[in-house]
C-alpha cells in the first residue's frame, strides 16, 4: 500500500505536467496552422488596423479586403533579416507576373520613432513598388503587433543607440483579412507567387 501510494504521488505531477504541455502545443498548433481559417483564425491572428503608409496616407485592413497579402514586422535599420526577406517578397511578386497586380505586400516598422512615412518612403524605393510600409505612433504600433501575436523589443546599444529584436516571421493574410499561415519566403520565387496567387 506504501509503495502504492508513492507511486501515485509520484505520477500525479508528471500527469499534471504533461497535459499541460500537450495544451500548450495543441494552442500553438491551432493558432498557426495554416488551415486555421474563418471566424476563430481573424480572432487569433490580425485584425482591424490604421496606419499610414509611405506615401502619408492612412490604410486600414479594409483597404486590402479581395486579395490575399503579406504581412512582415520589422525596421529600416536592421541590418540583415528585413532587406532579406523584403528581397525574398520582390522576387515573389515579381515571380506572379500580371497575375498578381492585386498582391500586396505590409512592412509594418517595429520603431516608429525613427521610421517616418519619408523614412519608409526611402528605403522601400529599393523594392517592388506593391510592397507597402506603414507606420503610425507607437500605441497603433503596439496593437498591431499584439493583433498578430508579434514580438518586439529595443535593445540598447553603445552611445545611446539601440535596435530591434523582432518576430521574422511573414503572415500571409487571405482575401478577407482571415489568418492563412506562415508564408515561406525563402522556397523559389517561382513557387512562393504560385503558393500566394491560389489564395486570390
Amino acid at each position: 500500500m506504501r509503495i502504492s501510494a508513492v507511486n501515485r504521488r509520484l505520477v500525479l505531477p508528471l500527469v499534471v505536467f504533461l497535459a499541460g504541455a500537450l495544451a500548450l502545443a495543441a494552442a500553438a498548433i491551432l493558432t498557426f496552422s495554416p488551415s486555421r481559417q474563418g471566424q476563430s483564425g481573424t480572432a487569433s491572428v490580425g485584425g482591424p488596423f490604421t496606419l499610414t503608409t509611405q506615401e502619408g496616407k492612412p490604410l486600414t485592413d479594409k483597404d486590402l479586403r479581395g486579395a490575399p497579402f503579406l504581412v512582415f514586422f520589422g525596421f529600416t535599420h536592421c541590418p540583415d533579416i528585413c532587406p532579406t526577406k523584403l528581397f525574398e517578397i520582390s522576387e515573389t511578386l515579381r515571380a506572379a507576373g500580371a497575375k498578381g497586380d492585386k498582391l500586396r505586400a505590409l512592412f509594418v516598422t517595429v520603431d516608429p520613432e525613427r521610421d517616418t512615412p519619408e523614412v519608409m518612403k526611402s528605403y522601400l524605393g529599393s523594392f517592388d513598388p506593391r510592397i507597402i510600409g506603414l507606420s503610425g505612433d507607437r500605441p497603433a504600433i503596439d496593437a498591431m503587433v499584439k493583433a498578430y501575436r508579434a514580438y518586439a523589443r529595443k535593445v540598447p546599444l553603445k552611445d545611446d543607440d539601440y535596435t530591434m529584436d523582432h518576430t521574422a516571421l511573414v503572415y500571409l493574410m487571405g482575401k478577407d483579412g482571415s489568418f492563412i499561415g506562415a508564408f515561406n519566403s525563402e522556397q523559389p520565387p517561382a513557387q512562393a507567387a504560385q503558393e500566394w496567387l491560389r489564395h486570390l
